[in-house]
């Protein structure tokens, strides 16, 4: 497949991070392993079952109390809970992230063809930070620059043209890659091209 579709009369490519670059599953799944093995080291509560309820919830529920659900189910202590929310912003996962591997050809192809490469990080930066660091990056990061939406009032759209003037970028010279979700809700009015990564999976 070529991407010539998205790349052709474009200088730049901006990409979302969760569910565009990686799946955000990935990550998560990897701190609850984490959580579930601290509690089973702090409180003696099983670690297997633990990690196989939150992924069940989240499975089923998504990330919303999910802390709560899984003390309630075990009889955490509610002390934990600042452990489990900063393990999103420090924890050093057992495996590395893995792109898309399309994802990653567009990345590469993008790169060959000398094109700048940015990353729009919504949320919270630490976080943000603590995934692409965890991110097998196949040499590409030194092509990367961020920008974090927390920065600009976490507004998308002040982050894109903030991003457009900082760069010396209009509109049309750009590219958008962004998450299905995100192409639903988000992204449908910056008058830029953009495209769901499931166009490209």
């Amino acid at each position: 497949m070529s991407f010539e579709k998205y790349l052709t009369n474009k200088k730049a490519l901006i990409i979302t991070l969760d569910d565009t670059l990686y799946p955000k599953k990935d990550y998560l799944l990897q701190v609850y392993y984490l959580f579930s093995e601290l509690m089973a080291y702090s409180e003696q509560i099983e670690a297997k079952e633990i990690v196989e309820f939150m992924r069940k919830e989240y499975t089923e529920s998504g990330e919303k109390l999910l802390f709560a659900k899984t003390a309630a189910r075990f009889g955490i202590p509610e002390k934990y809970e600042q452990n489990f929310n900063l393990l999103f912003e420090t924890a050093r996962l057992p495996l590395k992230l893995l792109l898309f591997q399309r994802v990653l050809e567009l990345l590469q192809e993008a790169v060959v063809d000398r094109r700048q490469l940015f990353i729009l990080a919504e949320g919270n930066p630490a976080e943000a930070i603590n995934k692409i660091k965890q991110i097998e990056w196949n040499e590409l990061q030194s092509h990367l620059k961020i920008y974090f939406t927390a920065e600009y009032d976490n507004s998308i759209s002040e982050t894109i043209v903030e991003l457009l003037n900082q760069e010396n970028l209009q509109r049309n010279e750009v590219v958008m890659l962004v998450s299905s979700e995100q192409l639903d809700s988000d992204f449908t009015h910056f008058n830029i091209d953009c495209y769901a990564v499931t166009e490209i999976l």
